[in-house]
């Protein structure tokens, strides 16, 4: 029989509270979010005109009729297109660009492949300095190049050829293409490769098996970078062809300029249907592309 006192004295346990579930942390706030959204649009807006008014203005000259002020494209002709294509030999122009673009990507892809794979899996007491000059190589303009490369092609009988102006543009785009592959190299582990080899594969069967496929936007990027500047490219092919049926496409609208008067829808054309492949490739690979430059600016 427990007693009145007994009853004082037995200490009484608390139920255990129970726990509060953690806080989610509130979303942070940004200094941007803060601005008003007018004041991002408008800037935008502003930088979105100035950018498309001229392509709309060469659309206009191209497709308007000869002597139309109107500033509506309306009734569409392709008078001008038909004009620069056939009576200015643009189909010409356009085939020797094609030729000169391809070639150029292929080669300097090649090369830099071998030299970026060089740099990043070897190491050899001139490499330090093989990579400073590659970097103040591209501190040279290519004007500069103009005189020693023209004698050089003069003494190889190079001069008239297409051949001279995929050199130059080779040479002019390997240094830093090299860079770029061999910073996209050193972002692929090397216990890949080790592994291959531990498999039976010898380096050349490791690299194209292990390595090659998981630089493909990488070398997407160095070869579209390649193409698109030798395709715009004009000193070269300026100075080194002197055909008519060799020039590319910039010397060609070149050509449609004169000291008297100039054919605006003739040379506006002639814009469009240099700046439209570069524009398609850009539209299918720029997935590619953005992932293959921000891979190659990390750090291995």
């Amino acid at each position: 029989m427990i007693t009145k006192d007994a009853e004082r004295t037995v200490p009484v346990t608390s139920a255990p509270a129970a726990e509060e579930p953690p806080q989610r942390p509130g979303k942070v706030r940004r200094a941007w979010d803060e601005v008003p959204r007018w004041q991002i649009y408008l800037p935008l807006g502003i930088y979105l005109v100035f950018t498309l008014v001229p392509f709309y203005w060469i659309l206009l000259f191209a497709l308007r009729r000869p002597g139309s002020t109107s500033l509506v494209p309306w009734p569409i002709t392709f008078e001008h297109f038909e004009k620069v294509w056939n009576e200015r030999s643009f189909g010409t122009y356009f085939q020797n660009s094609v030729l000169v673009g391809v070639v150029t990507l292929l080669m300097t892809t090649l090369v830099a492949l071998a030299g970026g794979y060089a740099l990043a899996r070897f190491d050899f007491k001139i490499k330090r300095g093989f990579m400073l000059a590659l970097l103040c190589s591209q501190f040279v303009p290519g004007a500069l190049l103009l005189v020693p490369l023209f004698q050089i092609f003069a003494e190889l009988r190079m001069i008239n050829s297409l051949g001279s102006v995929i050199l130059a543009e080779t040479v002019f785009q390997l240094p830093l293409s090299i860079i770029l592959i061999s910073n996209f190299i050193k972002n692929v582990p090397y216990s890949l490769e080790e592994a291959a080899w531990v498999d039976g594969c010898n380096r050349f069967t490791a690299f194209r098996v292990v390595v090659l496929p998981l630089l493909r936007p990488g070398l997407i990027a160095v070869g579209s970078f390649a193409f698109v500047h030798s395709w715009n490219h004009f000193l070269f092919a300026l100075m080194f062809l002197s055909n008519q049926e060799k020039q590319t496409i910039p010397v060609g609208l070149n050509t449609l300029l004169s000291a008297d008067s100039v054919d605006l829808g003739a040379l506006a054309a002639g814009g469009i249907i240099a700046a439209v492949p570069v524009v398609i490739v850009f539209a299918f690979i720029q997935k590619w592309l953005i992932t293959g430059f921000s891979a190659g600016a990390v750090k291995g």
